[in-house]
């Protein structure tokens, strides 16, 4: 999945089911988890009807993909998500995120609105608002999601405060984890100039959001969603379109022929698309870290599971969850590698313990890296630990392990070796007068071929002097008989 064409189509990433809530989908978390690329997440968000899924077609460089629908509601439920290979980051996967508009007022119950627009927020690298007609004071004031999202989202990890000592979110710490933004207006009806002098679209969206002088309620009540969104959304950019084709033609907009679209609107969405596709960046989270489509997946679902809580989503709580799991898998990874590495590079048994030794603390290092270019910073201790433990259990098994191979080998060894004392003891040879030196003589003989035998191992000595000790009572035996024949004589 990482380094090929992902999904031939959308899948829904986060259900919005009217019985159950938000649920994440097993099938896109499981399509996540096979993603080890870094991703670079644009999701888009606005009212309902308003054309967002065919730009995001057009950033998947199709005609088709996400529903464009033809009636008067919302035609997205949920979260769609479309993995797709970036078409100009290589080794890096674009994840798009499609949301249910906002704002449709069928639906009845809105709540899962802010919930799902807090996602997209979360999750997103690039966050897209698209909106239709003019940027007005009712497209600032439907952005109000944006402030009561800074109101209720803890970004406790940009302050590191316990939430009790918390009190009201600074927008200079909590920006830099927003993602960058796009605000795209269908339809337009204006013209691009002031004072008679044309102005690009990025000078249109900083005129919108000027502030006015004064302190009267009205005035406050203007500022105030301009004030969040230069604060929060420090990376802004703006684009505007014309209407694509006749009225009675958007219906069937994703049907219609090159030739039938307004080229000034085709110019304007591969404008679109080069911006998006080139200046969007990986998503990453605090620490720097770049999120993987694994880690994409565990973010979403630890977000969703505390919605459903009915808690508010804490980015700082999300981290240190996504630590935990992530960190648990790499203590496994780094364990699998160190014995991996060990049965590669360790030939038992091994002459000396410390040749042994040795080897481990190489393989330890490397496993040390491993696990620190795996792991999060966030609870790493207690994960280094357990780490240490378990490298040390594999280690304690291996010594044993070359203790037991060094016996066997020491033990076929004497087999061997042992062969003609044992046959001579069985046909009575050594039963005869000087007897007795003879055998020591051989048994000093198999001492030093055994001794010089390569490939015996840390036991070397320990077996040979148990073989010695069994022997005893033979040669006890061997020199009270020599001593008895020649009394005799």
């Amino acid at each position: 999945m990482a380094s090929g064409i992902l999904l031939p189509q959308p899948l829904c990433l986060v259900e919005n089911s009217p019985r159950k809530g938000l649920v994440v989908q097993q099938e896109a978390l499981q399509v996540l988890s096979e993603v080890t690329q870094p991703v670079v997440v644009v999701a888009i968000a606005g009212l309902y009807r308003t054309g967002k899924s065919y730009l995001m077609n057009r950033l998947a460089g199709r005609r088709k993909g996400f529903s464009l629908g033809s009636g008067v509601q919302s035609h997205t439920k949920g979260v769609w998500m479309w993995c797709l290979p970036h078409p100009r980051k290589p080794g890096h996967t674009l994840v798009l995120l499609d949301t249910e508009g906002l704002g449709d007022v069928e639906k009845g119950d809105t709540e899962n609105d802010t919930w799902i627009f807090v996602l997209t927020l979360l999750l997103s690298s690039t966050l897209i608002y698209n909106s239709r007609g003019t940027i007005d004071q009712q497209a600032m004031e439907q952005l109000h999601y944006v402030m009561e999202l800074t109101e209720q989202v803890k970004l406790k990890a940009a302050r590191g405060q316990r939430e009790e000592e918390q009190e009201e979110e600074d927008p200079e710490e909590v920006a830099p984890f927003f993602p960058t933004f796009v605000w795209t207006v269908r339809d337009f009806t204006l013209r691009l100039e002031r004072d008679g002098e044309g102005i690009s679209e990025d000078q249109y969206l900083e005129k919108a959001l000027a502030l006015k002088d004064g302190s009267s309620s009205k005035i406050r009540r203007y500022n105030q969603p301009r004030e969040r969104i230069r604060q929060l959304f420090r990376d802004r950019k703006c684009f505007v379109f014309d209407q694509p084709a006749p009225k009675r033609d958007l219906e069937r907009l994703e049907e219609l022929r090159d030739e039938e679209i307004d080229p000034e609107f085709q110019r304007q969405v591969e404008k679109f698309c080069s911006h998006v596709w080139e200046k969007s960046p990986p998503k990453t989270i605090p620490g720097g870290r770049i999120v993987t489509g694994s880690l994409l997946g565990k973010l979403a679902e630890t977000y969703v599971e505390t919605i459903r809580r009915g808690e508010v989503p804490c980015l700082e709580s999300a981290v240190l969850a996504l630590a935990q799991t992530v960190n648990a898998a790499a203590v496994k990874e780094a364990v699998k590698f160190y014995r991996d590495l060990m049965e590669k590079r360790v030939k038992l048994p091994t002459e000396t313990v410390e040749e042994l030794l040795d080897l481990h603390s190489q393989c330890q290092r490397e496993t040390q890296e491993l696990f620190q270019r795996r792991a999060f910073e966030e609870d790493i201790r207690s994960f280094q630990e357990d780490l240490t433990r378990q490298v040390e259990e594999v280690q304690e098994k291996f010594l044993r392990d070359n203790e037991q191979a060094s016996r066997d080998n020491c033990k076929a060894a004497l087999g061997d070796l042992s062969q003609d004392l044992v046959g001579k003891l069985r046909d009575d040879v050594y039963i005869v007068i000087g007897g007795y030196k003879l055998f020591k003589g051989d048994l000093q003989a198999l001492v030093k071929k055994y001794q010089k035998k390569p490939g015996k191992g840390v036991m070397a000595d320990a077996v040979l002097q148990e073989f010695l000790q069994s022997i005893e009572p033979l040669d006890e035996i061997i020199h009270k008989i020599d001593l008895a024949l020649a009394s005799k004589s």
